[in-house]
């Protein structure tokens, strides 16, 4: 039985609200059970100097977290002067997995970034980070293809994520903090709406795990981000 008492391939439950902020171009909170994340996204007309002049676009990623967004208070990175390796690692992932489903030629040369906050975190930050994200983009090139400033749509390809694990010898999706800090072998997957893998990060927590055990996670994986693909394009219809 897990801590949270879901069945194994069970998700946690997912709710988005659009239009959450005023002024960026998109913006969405997600909520994946009690981890809650707000993303924004905004639109820039200039783009990094390695790019410019090529005609393509760019799409990035800052992310960070509230200091009591956890069970104990931390200190706001900009108190110490610097990022923290893993926000750094976390915002890169973020960054280059929703590009994947960009068209950077149809975006043309302007830049999208994408903020994603943690308001609240219950394991799965990055992976909520990164759902979330492609909604707050989504809604931006709307503006952007509204307005008649791109000619074709630019986003090819939903992108989402989901976590998955092994825990007391159990295949999970979606795991949260408890069954995360336990976890025997620990996963992030991040794939397409067609079905199609961006990024795998898996390693072992403790102990190893087997070739038909990365499969059973991968089959997990494949159902939870091919729900939560459902949910983003209900939301951004």
């Amino acid at each position: 039985m897990r801590p949270s008492g879901r069945k194994l391939d069970e998700m946690r439950a997912v709710s988005i609200e659009t239009g959450f902020t005023k002024h960026a171009e998109g913006s969405a909170l997600i909520k994946m059970g009690d981890t809650h994340v707000l993303c924004t996204a905004t639109i820039e007309d200039r783009v990094p100097p390695f790019i410019k002049g090529s005609g393509l676009g760019w799409v990035t990623a800052e992310y960070g977290m509230l200091p009591r967004a956890t069970n104990t208070r931390m200190r706001r990175e900009a108190a110490s002067g610097k990022q923290g390796g893993r926000t750094v690692e976390i915002q890169r992932l973020i960054g280059r997995a929703l590009r994947a489903g960009v068209d950077r030629s149809a975006l043309g040369e302007r830049q999208i970034t994408v903020d994603c906050d943690v308001l609240q975190a219950d394991g799965g930050t990055r992976c909520a980070s990164i759902t979330g994200g492609w909604i707050a983009l989504r809604l931006a090139v709307n503006k952007l293809m509204k307005a008649g400033d791109v000619v074709s749509d630019p986003l090819v390809d939903p992108v989402a994520a989901v976590s998955c694990g092994i825990y007391a010898g159990q295949p999970l999706l979606d795991l949260d903090y408890p069954e995360d800090s336990e976890a025997g072998v620990d996963g992030n997957f991040i794939m397409t709406g067609s079905g199609k893998l961006i990024e795998v990060q898996m390693s072992a927590e403790g102990s190893t795990y087997t070739r038909d055990q990365m499969n059973q996670l991968m089959d997990l994986a494949e159902k939870g981000a091919g729900e939560l693909a459902a949910i983003q394009k209900s939301v951004t219809a």
